[in-house]
C-alpha cells in the first residue's frame, strides 16, 4: 500500500524545479480564488458556519491532497454533501455533523485499503444524473430563506415548504435585490474573464463592497474563526454507540456520494491530464482527511471537478498545487477575516443557486429524454424524486434496484425460435433416417436459461407438441442456472411419457458443465449430446434412456 503510493511521489517530483515550483504556486493561488467563495457558501447550504467551509478546504488542501491518489485532485466541501447535511444538522445538531463527518471518512478509508474503488461504477449513470439534479433542487430551495430574507422550518424540502403557509412569506426587496445582482452578474459573466478571476469571488466583492459602502441592514456570514480549532469541534466524548446507529446510514450515503464525486472528478481530470488516478489510494486519502477535518469543526470534504479542473487548467505540476490552495485560504482566512465577516449571506446564496443550476447535467438529461431511453428516464426520475421527497440513501437504493432490474430484464432476454426438419434440403439417401425425421423439429434457443425466463422455456411444450422428435439448439445459450435446469428437466419428462425422442445439439462447456452438475446428461443419455443439429440428423440414434436424477436437482 505504501511502497506504490511512495514510489507514485518519486516518479512526481523527479525532475522537479523552481521553475515548476511557481507554476504549482500559481496554480494554487488561482484555485484558492475558486474555491473561497465556493467553501463559503457550501458551508451554509450545509446549515453550519461559513468558517467551517473555509477550514475544511484548508485541511483538505494540506491533507487530502498530499495523500492523493493524482497530483490534480483538489478537494473541499461540495453541494453533493450539502443536501444530506441539511437534514443531519437539523436533527443531531453540529455534533451530528461532526460525528456523520467523521464515519464517511472511516467507511472511505475501509474502502480504500480494501480496494474497493471499483464499487462505484455499479451505480447506472441515469442514477448519478438524478440524484445530482435532486441535490440542485434541494441546494437552490435550500437558500430561499437568505435569498428572500425570510424564514421556514422543517428539516426537508416538503416541510419547509408548507411552513411558509404558517410563518408567512414577506421577502425583504434589499435582500433580494443583492441576490438577484449576483445571479444575474454570474450568468453574463464572459467565459473567458472566468481564467482571470472566478465569477463567483468578484460578484461576493462587489455585493459585500455595495452593503457594506451603504450601510445596509442585511445578514452577513458573521465573524471567522482566528484559529483552526473553533470553539465548536468534534470530541472524542462524542463517539457514542448510539449516535452511531442512528447516523450510521447517513454516514454511509455521504460515504458513497462522496467516492462517486471524487471517482468521476478523477476520471475525468485523468483525461485531461493523460495521468491514471489511483482510485483506492485516493479513497485512504479521503478516508484520512475527513475522520480529520471534524476535529478541527470541519464538514466532509471531497475531490471537486470544478476546483481540479482550474488546477490543471493554471498548470499544476504536482500535489503541491493543493497545499498552496491550502495556504492561500489560511492566509486570507487570517488577513482577510474581518472583511470575509461582512459578506451578505443573499450574495452567497446567489452564488448557490447559480451552483445549483449548473450542477444539473444538461447534456445527460437532454439526451435521456431526446432518445426515449424508458428504463433510463425511469432511474433518473425515481432517483431525483426520491432525493427530494425521501433522502439521498433512499434514492441510491431505489435508483441502483431499479437499475438492477433493468439490467436482469435485459440479460435475461431468451429468443427461441422453430423450424420443422426437412430432410431434403440434406441430401440424405437414408431411408431409414428420412423417416425417423419426417416429424421432427428444431428449437434455437438463443440467450440465458435461468429463473427470469422459465415460463418461455415451459411454452417449448406448447410448440413442439405431436412432434415425434425434439431437436434443442442451444449454441446461443450463455447460461444455465438450477431453475433453467430443473424447468428443461420437466419437458424431457413429458417428451417421456409422450414418446418423444430428444437431443441437445451445439451446448457451450458452460451450459455443459451444469448439465453434468445437475444429472440431466444421464437423463438425456450422453450419446444424444452432439455438436451441431446437422450431425444429430445423420445419425441413427437409440431412443433415450429414462433415468431422472431428481437426488441431483435437490443437492444443487
Amino acid at each position: 500500500m505504501f511502497r506504490p503510493f511512495a514510489n507514485a511521489l518519486k516518479r512526481e517530483f523527479q525532475g522537479y524545479s523552481i521553475a515548476l515550483l511557481r507554476k504549482d504556486i500559481m496554480a494554487g493561488v488561482t484555485v484558492a480564488a475558486v474555491a473561497l467563495p465556493l467553501a463559503l457558501a457550501f458551508a451554509v447550504s450545509s446549515g453550519v458556519d461559513a468558517s467551517a467551509g473555509l477550514i475544511t478546504a484548508i485541511l483538505s488542501g494540506f491533507i487530502m491532497s498530499g495523500l492523493s491518489g493524482g497530483y490534480y485532485q483538489i478537494s473541499g466541501p461540495t453541494g453533493t454533501m450539502a443536501a444530506i447535511l441539511l437534514t443531519v444538522g437539523a436533527r443531531y445538531g453540529i455534533q451530528g455533523v461532526f460525528m456523520v463527518t467523521f464515519l464517511a471518512g472511516f467507511w472511505r478509508l475501509l474502502a480504500g485499503i480494501f480496494r474497493l474503488g471499483k464499487l462505484t461504477s455499479f451505480i447506472p449513470a441515469p442514477v448519478v444524473t438524478g440524484f445530482t439534479s435532486g441535490i440542485a433542487i434541494i441546494i437552490g430551495f435550500g437558500q430561499v430563506d437568505n435569498f428572500f430574507g425570510v424564514h421556514s422550518e422543517g428539516v426537508n424540502i416538503i416541510e419547509r415548504f408548507f411552513s411558509y403557509g404558517r410563518l408567512g412569506f414577506s421577502p425583504e426587496v434589499t435582500v433580494v435585490c443583492i441576490g438577484l445582482f449576483v445571479i444575474v452578474f454570474m450568468m453574463c459573466f464572459p467565459a473567458k474573464w472566468s481564467a482571470i478571476v472566478p465569477s463567483s469571488l468578484l460578484a461576493i466583492v462587489i455585493a459585500t463592497a455595495v452593503s457594506s459602502a451603504l450601510g445596509l441592514d442585511v445578514a452577513t456570514v458573521g465573524a471567522m474563526p482566528k484559529t483552526l480549532i473553533p470553539e465548536n469541534h468534534f470530541m472524542l466524548s462524542s463517539i457514542r454507540l448510539e449516535f452511531i446507529k442512528q447516523l450510521f446510514l447517513p454516514s454511509l450515503s455521504i460515504a458513497a456520494l462522496g467516492m462517486i464525486e471524487t471517482l468521476l472528478c478523477g476520471a475525468s481530470a485523468g483525461q485531461m491530464t493523460g495521468v491514471r488516478l489511483d482510485r483506492n489510494q485516493e479513497l485512504i486519502a479521503q478516508g484520512v482527511g475527513n475522520m480529520i477535518i471534524p476535529f478541527f469543526g470541519g464538514i466532509p470534504a471531497t475531490a471537486a471537478l470544478a476546483r481540479t479542473s482550474m488546477a490543471i487548467k493554471s498548470g499544476a505540476q504536482t500535489r503541491l498545487t493543493g497545499v498552496f490552495h491550502g495556504v492561500g485560504l489560511l492566509i486570507c482566512m487570517f488577513g482577510l477575516g474581518s472583511l470575509m465577516a461582512k459578506i451578505p449571506l443573499a450574495a452567497l446564496a446567489g452564488v448557490l443557486m447559480v451552483t445549483a443550476w449548473r450542477m444539473n447535467d444538461w447534456e445527460d438529461i437532454r439526451y435521456i429524454f431526446a432518445h426515449k431511453f424508458k428504463g433510463a428516464t425511469l432511474e433518473f426520475v425515481v432517483t431525483m424524486a426520491a432525493t427530494i421527497i425521501f433522502d439521498l440513501t433512499v434514492a441510491i437504493l431505489l435508483g441502483v434496484l431499479i437499475g438492477l432490474l433493468f439490467l436482469v430484464t435485459r440479460l435475461s432476454r431468451i429468443e427461441i425460435h422453430y423450424e420443422d426438419v426437412d430432410m431434403s434440403r440434406m441430401s440424405v439417401t437414408d431411408s431409414t433416417l428420412c423417416q425417423r425425421y419426417s416429424n421432427a423439429i428444431v428449437v434455437y434457443i438463443t440467450g440465458p436459461v435461468i429463473f427470469a425466463n422459465t415460463e418461455s422455456v415451459s411454452d417449448i411444450a406448447l410448440h413442439t407438441k405431436n412432434r415425434d422428435t425434439v431437436l434443442f439448439s442451444m449454441r446461443g445459450v450463455s447460461n444455465i442456472d438450477i431453475s433453467g435446469v430443473q424447468t428443461l428437466m420437466g419437458l424431457l419428462e413429458q417428451y417421456r411419457r409422450d414418446g418423444v425422442d430428444v437431443a441437445f445439439c451445439g451446448l457451450p462447456e458452460a451450459a455443459m458443465s451444469m448439465m453434468r452438475r445437475s444429472g440431466m446428461d444421464t437423463m438425456v443419455g450422453k450419446e444424444n449430446f452432439y455438436w451441431s443439429v446437422e450431425r444429430a440428423l445423420l445419425t441413427n440414434r437409440p431412443a433415450p434412456p429414462c433415468t431422472i436424477p431428481r437426488t441431483a436437482i435437490e443437492d444443487e
